[in-house]
């Protein structure tokens, strides 16, 4: 390290009839700050040791182009690119709004790659800007100029080790120390009382003991001020107006002032002065900075090392990899009360603050309300260069009446990988089906102290996919209807008139009319021909073949599902056939005119619902296509989104509705054929009293109490229900994967009958078989779970699918029959065998991108409840 007397100059001396006495020693900051960039090099090279590839970020934000602002700026990147920061200039132009500075400063708040924002000042804009509001903006802990309220305010009380320090004061307190003068005691005077200098520098001095005294425009006797002060600090910004004479013999006097005079022995006509007059001062002072090369390149230095110490602060709870995310305490009561009233004792996060937990930005996030958002694309575009996590489809037995729980155990596993193995996990379900069931359906969003929260929220609008689905098919049938009335009602020339109307004599045609002209083999529609009209504006839709509206509901919900863009909606919608022409050709919502309608009223819904688990834990509720009629699963881009966010190292756990004969072989066939993920293990659900039923034993009206057959010890029965958890595993296990028998406890549960099953699922092929209490203990009772999950992630696999696709339009099959059984005949459990399934009719979804046979009595669209769920429900002005 170099001594002191490097960092100080003495001026020489001086004769006078009393003797001779030295001048003012120079203060250099040139040197000092040299020494503090070489000390924050050491410490990057530390840093860098310990986290590689790591650099502090820095950004520059400045507004307008001003040339002074301009020199500022290049004298920071260059000492930040000497030490090692990454360091970037975002320049505004001068027509910048405040709105679009306030926009980007939470760009940079949020950008975890930054830890010191800077906006230069003054804000050079057009348009009037609020310079408090704008500063204020700026994150605290980011805050590497010290100008925030938050900073401002820690320094004023004293809390100096928990703040940003304003540089130039900071600096002036290095300097200070370099005279070796202590400042306890000391009188001291703060010539200046702006934010950025004079007020943080009078309560530096102030927390170091000094007795200081702030001196303004208004200050009477500012000489005598002065002539009392052993430091003396100034930063008035008037030319050499503190005269030598003023002066304290001995003083130790810091310079802040920057100011241009008139000198014509200069090229530019202009010379370089401070507040105090320096030829006079340096014969009474004690230690002096000169200017330029004082005060000017410490407040660099000092900017350099407030970016460095917040990257040390960022790098004290940073984790490469790992989310900075805060999970709730589950305190299970025995006896367990009613899911709603569990649900109902937690208070979940503010959903800004969980999408930044996450990783998402302010301007991802679309809130409806406190506890739910939309995530906006322009995330998965954002993320596309980071690697994937780990992904698991949770399927399960074929459901029974006693319920096997494959969404509690989607929850209750990515509950028990983030809060208790300190993973990132996300999780993605379906959002429950809206209509005569009131869509409070149960189980759909978990249950027990495994559900997303709140669950009215959930359970009922959520963000209002459905009713924007419901309107879109709605427009379609009233189209249809329109359409059909207007052709058998009007001529050729009115109805083209009224397709394509002129405006100042021409036509203009639409997109989905000039696709359809496309389609018609019609080249130029400028030069219609009558024949060429007359097959461009008559569908002829037989009315026989309109598709009903719950029908298109469906389609849209699979359409939805299975898009992966906004664009690619579109076109699945444009490609919907929606009805047929006399003559057998289809008629597609493009032909129709209203395929860019469509995509405009569902343009919000295909973007996936934030909201999370009772422990906190995120999770994506997007889409509810059913799993008879349609692929059963949730949506491709919740599963893409989440995959992203959670990195490398994470887990997103999706589910699959349904058996793994159907659901699972959809999300496969189907789904992933559509989104080109491949799925790193499944895990298998079932439960004790589901098998015993698929043994044989008798059938059980959901919600009436479970009979002794199922809660007794029976371990004959059992076993033969444990033929059907073979079979199901059999069917996983033919896509390559490794698959994890999820066992979900009841209380009525014995040792042995579990013994019995983890037995039987490891003889059949599965690789670990666990029981898991997660309805009643939340995450802790699937830890285990979780563990296992996480070794047959890291076994070798490889996917692969049950078929190639051959046939029409190669187009992958969507077998629309029963969940309740592995046949036709949803009376059938176990295993039946010895059927011929009955295939009536199949169908083309050609938006939605699959042929779905149409199995025994299978409705189109499904039936409802014969008791509706809303029966049970009313409404208390007194409840949360």
């Amino acid at each position: 390290m170099l001594s002191f007397a490097s960092l100080t100059l003495r001026l020489g001396s001086t004769g006078c009839r009393g003797g001779r006495r030295n001048l003012a020693t120079i203060v250099s900051g040139n040197k000092t700050s040299q020494l503090v960039r070489e000390r924050l090099k050491e410490d990057l090279d530390q840093m860098r040791g310990q986290f590689p590839g790591f650099r502090p970020g820095l950004v520059v934000l400045q507004v307008g182009d001003r040339d002074d602002s301009n020199l500022y700026i290049s004298m920071k990147l260059k000492a930040a690119a000497e030490i090692g920061i990454n360091a970037s200039h975002v320049r505004l132009p001068k027509t910048a709004t405040e709105d679009e500075v306030l926009r980007r400063i939470v760009e940079v708040n949020e950008n975890l790659e930054v830890h010191g924002l800077i906006v230069q000042l003054p804000l050079d804009s057009i348009n009037p800007m609020d310079t408090e509001k704008v500063t204020n903006a700026v994150a605290p802990e980011k805050d590497v100029d010290g100008l925030t309220s938050i900073n401002a305010g820690k320094l004023s009380r004293g809390d100096l080790g928990d703040c940003f320090i304003p540089c130039t004061p900071k600096g002036c307190m290095k300097l200070i120390s370099q005279t070796g003068t202590s400042v306890a005691g000391k009188n001291a005077v703060v010539i200046g009382r702006s934010k950025i200098v004079g007020a943080p520098m009078h309560d530096l001095l102030l927390w170091s003991h000094a007795t200081v005294t702030t001196c303004h425009s208004k200050t009477t006797d500012l000489a005598a001020q002065v002539g009392r002060a052993d430091i003396l600090v100034v930063g008035a910004g008037k030319a050499e107006m503190v005269k030598g004479e003023w002066l304290k013999e001995g003083a130790v006097v810091i310079d802040c002032g920057i100011n241009h005079i008139p000198d014509d022995s200069k090229a530019n006509g202009m010379r370089v002065v401070g507040d105090v007059h320096y030829p006079s001062a340096k014969e009474k002072a004690g230690f002096i900075t000169p200017v330029p090369g004082g005060v000017g390149p410490m407040t660099v230095a000092m900017l350099m090392e407030n970016t460095v110490q917040s990257a040390k602060s960022f790098l004290k709870t940073y984790q490469p990899g790992k989310w900075n995310i805060s999970y709730a305490k589950l305190k299970p009561q025995k006896p367990q009360p009613s899911d709603a009233a569990i649900a109902h004792s937690f208070t979940p996060k503010t959903i800004g603050r969980l999408a930044r937990e996450v990783g998402l930005f302010s301007e991802e996030v679309e809130p409806y309300g406190t506890t739910r958002a939309k995530v906006r694309l322009e995330a998965l575009n954002r993320l596309k260069t980071q690697p994937n996590g780990k992904y698991l489809v949770v399927t399960g037995i074929t459901p029974t009446s006693l319920g096997e729980g494959t969404t509690t155990t989607t929850l209750g596993l990515a509950q028990a990988l983030g809060a208790h193995l300190h993973v990132n996990s996300f999780a993605c379900v379906r959002q429950p089906s809206r209509g005569s069931n009131f869509g409070v359906k149960v189980g759909a969003v978990g249950g027990g102290y495994c559900q997303v929260i709140p669950m009215e929220e959930v359970s009922l609008h959520l963000t209002s996919d459905t009713q924007a689905v419901m309107a879109a098919s709605s427009l379609v049938v009233d189209t249809i209807n329109a359409r059909v009335l207007c052709e058998s009602t009007q001529s050729d020339k009115a109805l083209f008139d009224w397709l394509v109307p002129l405006s100042d004599g021409h036509r203009k045609f639409s997109l989905s009319q000039l696709n359809r002209l496309k389609r018609l083999g019609i080249e130029k529609p400028e030069t219609l021909k009558p024949e060429e009209i007359y097959r461009f504006i008559r569908l002829d839709i037989d009315p026989e073949t309109k598709t009903l509206s719950g029908y298109v509901a469906s389609e849209m919900m699979a359409v939805l599902a299975l898009s992966t863009s906004l664009g690619d909606m579109t076109r699945r919608l444009a490609r919907m056939v929606v009805a047929y022409s006399r003559k057998g050709r289809p008629v597609t919502t493009e032909d129709l005119g209203i395929s860019g309608v469509l995509a405009t009223l569902m343009r919000d819904a295909v973007k996936p619902s934030l909201m999370q688990t009772m422990e906190g834990t995120p999770v994506f509720v997007h889409t509810c296509p059913l799993s008879d009629i349609a692929q059963g699963n949730s949506s491709i881009l919740a599963d893409q989104i989440a995959l992203k966010l959670v990195g490398p190292e994470g887990f997103v756990v999706t589910e699959a509705e349904g058996g793994a004969e159907l659901g699972m072989e959809k999300f496969f066939d189907i789904k992933c054929r559509s989104s080109g993920l491949h799925p790193d293990v499944v895990v298998m659900v079932a439960s004790v009293p589901a098998l015993k039923m698929h043994g044989g034993g008798p059938a059980v009206t959901a919600g009436s109490a479970m009979p002794k057959e199922y809660s007794a010890e029976n371990l004959t029965l059992l076993e033969n229900g444990c033929n059907h958890l073979k079979r199901q595993l059999e069917n996983a296990r033919a896509f390559g994967l490794p698959v994890v028998v999820a066992i979900n406890t009841f209380s009525t549960d014995t040792d042995a009958e579990l013994g019995l099953v983890c037995e039987q699922a490891k003889l059949a092929g599965a690789l670990e078989a666990v029981p898991c209490s997660h309805w009643a203990e939340g995450g802790a009772g699937a830890v285990a779970l979780g563990q296992a999950v996480q070794r047959a992630a890291e076994t070798p696999h490889q996917m692969n699918f049950l078929y190639d696709l051959e046939g029409l339009g190669n187009l992958p099959i969507c077998m629309a029959k029963t969940h309740l059984s592995l046949s036709h005949d949803p009376e059938r459990k176990g295993v039946p065998t010895g059927f011929t399934l009955p295939i009536r009719d199949i169908h083309a979804n050609l938006g939605a991108g699959f042929l779905y046979p149409l199995v025994g009595t299978t409705s189109v669209p499904p039936q409802s409840p014969a008791f509706s769920c809303f029966h049970d429900n009313d409404f208390s002005t007194e409840s949360k």
